[in-house]
């Protein structure tokens, strides 16, 4: 038998900080941790890694631990983003603690698509080499890989240093759209209505309708978390922009609002028909742009008993609902797919559903079965492998992982628009300034400036707050501590004021360009009953403005509402579970809470 080998201390310590670097995404980031994986053995912290970057610069996000039998990879589809410096860390957390905050004009909210994507600036996707049946697996992987990196090289050659948002760098998540684009006949992409021009790529959309030849489907998910005039302007707005698209307007909550600011689970309430609002219409879309050709009377039908077991059943929906064919696809199957393979083939019409992460794929695609077929989380990234879903004999949904393209938005706004996992930023403290500086925070929060004291009352309006001052009343209010000193724990505060907003808590939402002058146009657009009969909510509730500090409601319930932040990686945006709403607490309107200035 071998004798032991003695463990130091120090590689004790060593070892314990490569399993936080791993723990956080950065694994093989330090001289530490690439000694560690030497000393354990070669290829043991890369069996799970299947990353074409091998650069030191890139931070992989979201690491799972492996299965026993290595037969699937969880980390195949990580996110991989590209690593900020200490320097500019720090830089931000100073600002953070230092800059007044002041409030925003609704102009500035107002962004054009060339603002996130300029034209001269290459943010283009990655296209798959050309390829034939004779090749070999190994050669078409190669091939990729060499084209991967020749767009990388390009794209960071027409974009100077810091100029570029994070935007995916994990070869095998463009794999996967690739063979999705590929396979499908029309695309669903799939939008978040409070910042679509976020996640809505110009070149994407001339990919699918000019070299593709395929129809694109623009779905505007959420629309329950914005007012419907701001839903119809953006509608508008991208429809005028990208004249081959057809925009559909979706939600899997209508009419469940949030009781209170801080419960996790919405009211379910029995809204009818419209229930079926959404996928009654992408089907109508589908109609049209098939012509005929697939039969989608069966898709039409299940639409209808869905919506009536979901109606009439309420929890029970499940029970009566259809049984939904579910096919895995292996790598084989999917890397020698055909491009140019005929459309509906077999008479069937495959769906192909991609977009950013957080923008609630998963809830669309459950909506659409009629059932739970797809675990939902507030975590980005978490699909983590390609399956597709026959609805009915003639129709079939493909999903995809979630993927950000490479544009010049600001890193702030991503992170509120939920791309970023919260609980793996370095610094919260900066994101939680820029959307203070756009939503009436102090009368949604009720907080008292870190300062005040009681012998000389100040009102907390005429205070100047800094984002760290933000954090730390936060802090205070929900008795958020460190462990050891008992200070306040301010990062454990951004993060949950950040998942406040990306859960739509606090409603922070872009305006199409010269929303502000043609505010009234929209407010009183024929249209509209049909955004708030599609939204569950009553036309008074949206026809009159709410005084953005008469009607707020927003008393904490400490004792009976739980964090989001209490429970970070359980699955569940709210999407699947009933909960009856707190009878002891007060309501909350989300528009009267935030006013319709914050949420514009």
């Amino acid at each position: 038998m071998p004798r032991k080998k003695p463990f130091s201390n120090k590689q004790k310590k060593k070892q314990l900080q490569v399993k936080r670097e791993k723990k956080r995404g950065e694994t093989g980031s330090s001289h530490s941790s690439r000694n560690a994986s030497v000393e354990r053995g070669p290829g043991r912290d890369r069996q799970s890694d299947t990353s074409d970057s091998e650069t030191t610069d890139i931070r992989r996000i979201n690491h799972q631990p492996g299965t026993r039998d290595g037969r699937y990879d969880p980390n195949r589809f990580r996110l991989h983003f590209q690593k900020e410096s200490k320097e500019e860390v720090e830089k931000r957390k100073k600002i953070a603690m230092e800059k007044i905050l002041k409030r925003v004009a609704d102009k500035e909210l107002e962004i054009d698509m060339n603002q996130i994507y300029p034209e001269d600036k290459g943010l283009d996707l990655p296209r798959r080499p050309s390829w034939h049946y004779n090749m070999r697996r190994e050669e078409l992987m190669r091939k990729e890989e060499k084209s991967f990196l020749e767009y990388l090289e390009a794209l960071q050659s027409k974009n100077p240093p810091g100029t570029l948002s994070h935007f995916e760098h994990n070869l095998e998540t463009w794999r996967q759209l690739w063979r999705v684009l590929e396979m499908s006949d029309v695309i669903l992409l799939i939008v978040d209505i409070r910042h679509p021009v976020l996640q809505f790529p110009p070149a994407l959309y001339h990919y699918i309708t000019g070299e593709l030849k395929k129809y694109m489907i623009l779905v505007l998910n959420k629309v329950d978390l914005c007012p419907a005039p701001l839903v119809l302007a953006w509608k508008h707005y991208l429809s005028k922009q990208f004249p081959h698209l057809h925009c559909v307007c979706f939600t899997s909550h209508p009419g469940q609002p949030y009781s209170t600011l801080l419960q996790k689970k919405r009211v379910r309430k029995k809204v009818g028909g419209n229930q079926a609002g959404g996928p009654i219409h992408i089907m109508r879309v589908c109609q049209e742009i098939t012509a005929g050709r697939v039969d989608l009377s069966s898709w039409e039908k299940k639409i209808q008993r869905d919506a009536v077991a979901m109606g009439t059943e309420g929890d029970q929906a499940d029970d009566g609902l259809e049984s939904v064919l579910m096919e895995h696809h292996s790598d084989i199957a999917m890397e020698m797919n055909s491009p140019t393979q005929e459309l509906y083939k077999d008479g069937v019409l495959t769906l192909g559903c991609i977009g950013f992460p957080n923008v609630g794929k998963s809830s669309v695609l459950n909506t659409l079965v009629g059932r739970k077929v797809v675990s939902v989380s507030r975590t980005p990234g978490h699909t983590k492998y390609f399956q597709t879903y026959y609805l009915t004999p003639t129709v079939k949904l493909c999903d995809c992982p979630g993927l950000v393209f490479p544009s010049q938005v600001d890193k702030q706004l991503q992170i509120l628009a939920g791309i970023y996992p919260v609980s793996q930023l370095q610094e919260p403290y900066s994101s939680v300034g820029y959307l203070c500086e756009r939503t009436n925070f102090l009368s949604v929060l009720k907080l008292t400036h870190p300062d005040h004291s009681p012998e000389t009352p100040r009102d907390s309006n005429t205070q100047d707050w800094t984002a760290w001052d933000v954090c730390e009343a936060w802090a205070e209010r929900r008795g958020y501590k460190t462990a050891k000193a008992a200070r306040n724990d301010v990062y454990r505060a951004a993060n949950s004021l950040l998942r406040l907003a990306i859960d739509g808590r606090m409603c922070l939402c872009l305006l199409p360009p010269g929303y502000s002058q043609s505010k009234d146009e929209w407010e009183s657009h024929p249209d509209l009953c049909e955004i708030i009969a599609l939204q569950g909510r009553k036309e008074e509730e949206c026809g009159g403005r709410e005084d953005d500090e008469g009607e707020s409601s927003s008393e904490l319930e400490e004792d009976n509402d739980r964090d989001a932040d209490d429970d970070e990686d359980a699955d569940g945006d709210d999407e699947d579970d009933t909960v009856k709403a707190d009878k002891k607490g007060l309501t909350l309107n989300m528009f009267s809470v935030l006013g319709e200035n914050e949420c514009e």
